[in-house]
């Protein structure tokens, strides 16, 4: 084969290979990759019907537990909650601060970390399923889980009845 067909070839190759690693990045700015949150709705039960109806905490502030990070501050009339799962361990401990009360409750959720890959450019990104849910009943009166996969879809996964 002559030299000038090697040449050719070799043009070809190299001019389409910025079209080739384009057309492979499906999410240019990595918005699949946000950080998946526990979404956490509020309820009370209607003591006449029995029925659990939607509400709202006055004046709330999430800390985690035993450190000094704050996750919500002063969330006034919260009708939900968008909290973090912990990445390193299995089991994330938040504390509710109800300041309008001056009391607190801590919520501990246990749930699976599993990593996968989600493009070159974006990395890896963590799915995080709740397996189960404890807490503490200074107003909290119980937890059930609604949706186990905590994701950046908004899908709620805790229903919590005051």
């Amino acid at each position: 084969m002559p030299k000038s067909a090697y040449i050719l070839i070799c043009l070809v190759l190299v001019t389409s290979l910025p079209v080739l690693l384009a057309a492979c990045s499906e999410d240019d700015d990595c918005s699949a990759s946000a950080r998946g949150m526990m979404e956490c709705s509020i309820f009370t039960v209607n003591p006449q019907t029995g029925l659990a109806e939607a509400s709202t905490i006055d004046l709330v502030t999430v800390t985690a537990l035993e450190t000094d990070s704050v996750i919500i501050n002063r969330k006034a009339e919260a009708q939900s909650l968008s909290l973090p799962l912990r990445y390193g361990k299995e089991e994330t401990s938040l504390v509710l601060h109800y300041l309008n009360q001056g009391k607190e409750d801590t919520i501990t959720v246990l749930h699976t970390n599993t990593p996968y890959f989600l493009t070159l450019d974006c990395g890896f990104q963590m799915k995080q399923d709740i397996t189960s849910v404890k807490h503490t009943a200074h107003l909290i009166d119980s937890i059930t889980i609604s949706h186990p996969d905590a994701n950046n879809y908004g899908k709620e996964n805790l229903k919590i009845y005051y």
